[in-house]
C-alpha cells in the first residue's frame, strides 16, 4: 500500500521551487487549502485523509497535509499534475 503526502506548498503558485512548489507555476494555484486538495484527490479517484495539524518543514504556519491512499498506479508527479488540474477547474 503506497501512501503519498501532498502538502499545500507543492501546489502554491506564490512559492518558488526552492520553497517547495512541485508543479509548474502555470499549473499551481494561489494558497490552496487542504479541503480543496482532498476534494481534487477524490475527483481523481483516490481516497484522501486530511491532517490539519501538520506543518510543512519549510513553513512556520500549519496548513495541514493530505494523505493519498492506495495510489500504487500513479507516480507522485502524475498525481500532483492531476490534482493541480482539478484545483484549477474547482476555482474557475
Amino acid at each position: 500500500m503506497v501512501e503519498n503526502v501532498i502538502w499545500p506548498a507543492a501546489l502554491d503558485a506564490a512559492l518558488s521551487r526552492n520553497e517547495g512548489r512541485r508543479v509548474s507555476r502555470e499549473q499551481a494555484v494561489t494558497e490552496p487549502t487542504v479541503d480543496e486538495i482532498a476534494k481534487a484527490v477524490q475527483q481523481v479517484g483516490y481516497d484522501a485523509v486530511i491532517e490539519r495539524e501538520k506543518t510543512y518543514p519549510r513553513e512556520y504556519e500549519p496548513r495541514g497535509r493530505v494523505l493519498v491512499k492506495d495510489a500504487d498506479d500513479a507516480t507522485k508527479s502524475d498525481l500532483l499534475g492531476a490534482v493541480a488540474a482539478y484545483l484549477q477547474a474547482l476555482r474557475a
